[in-house]
């Protein structure tokens, strides 16, 4: 989850001028980043054959 100060400053670091559709797009995009640093912290992440095993998956 991502803090309603996170938020803010990094509305802060963005243009001007800049669409609804930009904003939601980065507010996605920092969610994301958050919920990829809370499951690295705990623990919950794949080695690089388990990747490489699911990616195959996909690709076929």
């Amino acid at each position: 989850m991502i803090t309603k100060t996170q938020i803010i400053n990094s509305l802060d670091q963005l243009p001007e001028q800049l669409t609804i559709d930009q904003v939601v797009d980065h507010l996605i995009f920092l969610e994301n980043v958050q919920k990829g640093l809370d499951d690295s912290v705990n623990g919950r992440i794949n080695t690089k054959e388990e990747a490489r095993e699911k990616l195959n998956k996909w690709v076929k």
